[in-house]
């Protein structure tokens, strides 16, 4: 199926990849923001502000999650 948007022809595979790379982002920024809140918490110092990143995913993950198994 192709979709014009903007002048442009697309089609399901860019969407699809769309859809893949904001999920590798997504998941790269987590890590990311695993990494340093562990990092300092080894030099004994909490960092908030990272920790609610990594809650904020997994709860959005985890909610979406059961959203698709409840609608699908």
């Amino acid at each position: 199926m192709k979709l014009p948007i903007l002048g442009l022809t697309v089609d399901e595979r860019f969407l699809r990849h769309r859809l893949r790379s904001t999920s590798i982002g997504g998941i790269a920024g987590a890590l990311l923001a695993a990494g340093l809140f562990f990092y300092h918490l080894r030099q004994n110092v909490i960092r908030w502000d990272l920790f609610a990143i990594i809650a904020t995913v997994a709860v959005v993950k985890i909610s979406v999650l059961i959203w698709y198994r409840i609608t699908d």
